[in-house]
């Protein structure tokens, strides 16, 4: 019984240090050098391209050579973590 007190009250210790070393959330600034820069205005239209191909494309042929007798073939192994 006195083992879960002194564990409730090292967790809530912690959890309030936790809290009042917290740094508040702040977004970033709007930077109009940066944002109207021509090659941030490609990158805007060519963005969407790229994701299409990556899950169109590249995805699928991922998942094509992950199973067999492609794995084989083309070393394919698991990731392990």
């Amino acid at each position: 019984m006195g083992y879960r007190i002194a564990r409730r009250s090292i967790q809530a210790a912690v959890l309030a240090l936790g809290l009042a070393f917290a740094a508040p959330a702040a977004a970033d600034e709007y930077d109009s050098d940066r944002a109207g820069h021509p090659l941030r205005i490609i990158a805007y239209l060519v963005h969407p391209v790229g994701v299409m191909f990556d899950y169109g494309f590249l995805r699928p042929c991922h998942w094509i050579g992950s199973q067999e007798p492609f794995r084989t073939l083309f070393g394919h192994t698991e990731d392990r973590w």
